[in-house]
């Protein structure tokens, strides 16, 4: 364990100098916004979910909106095309929608502030609720483990599993909690810029000597 946070600790410096100002890279103007696009992010890009979040919430500009959009059949299949370009649009849609139902009767028009709150939302798992309670409030309950996040991770030593909540659990116990929210948004420039998933040539990688495959 100690090995593993020297080495965890030494990646961390590098991936400082590299990205100082590493952030989330979707677009949202409030806390509500945010939910709504990282659920939409799940297997789709962040780039196509900001072209179809600035359409989105131009037509949707209120909780209230995503709230009238679930009680009609014909609203929910409209909402469907509005995000269909994201993929899984129906699954995204009813969790969208039945969450802003929640928020609103539940918690008065504002998203939870705990993890566990969180987790009781359609389509929220720990992966959304790290990057929602750490954006939107400053709560740091964990680790975010996004697809780059459970590629690297692996590739840099720091786990062994493929399973987010596993790598999640291990990266928590290495990585001191001041580093747990900017190491996700370091981690996923890192694999965007130097160390992309279908790269065969590692060589000009900045972290290639922690590499263990």
């Amino acid at each position: 364990m100690e090995d593993l946070k020297k080495r965890a600790a030494k990646i961390i410096v590098i991936l400082k100098k590299l990205f100082p100002k590493s952030k989330i890279a979707l677009n949202y103007s409030n806390n509500w916004e945010l939910l709504v696009a990282v659920i939409l992010s799940a297997q789709c890009t962040d780039k196509k979910v900001n072209e179809v979040t600035a359409r989105l919430f131009n037509k949707y500009r209120k909780l209230d909106d995503y709230v009238a959009a679930f009680i009609s059949h014909k609203k929910i299949e409209e909402f469907e095309q509005d995000i269909r370009s994201t993929g899984f649009y129906r699954s995204k849609a009813k969790n969208i929608l039945a969450a802003a139902k929640i928020v609103k009767n539940k918690y008065k028009g504002k998203l939870p502030r705990t993890m566990e709150e969180m987790l009781e939302l359609p389509g929220v798992a720990r992966k959304t609720a790290n990057v929602v309670l750490g954006n939107a409030y400053g709560v740091v309950e964990g680790v975010a483990v996004d697809t780059h996040v459970i590629r690297l991770s692996q590739k840099l030593g720091l786990t062994k599993y493929k399973d987010p909540v596993k790598i999640e659990k291990d990266l928590m116990a290495i990585l001191p909690k001041k580093e747990w929210f900017n190491f996700t948004y370091r981690l996923i420039d890192y694999g965007r810029k130097y160390c992309p998933a279908k790269q065969k040539d590692h060589s000009k990688c900045p972290l290639k000597k922690f590499y263990i495959n």
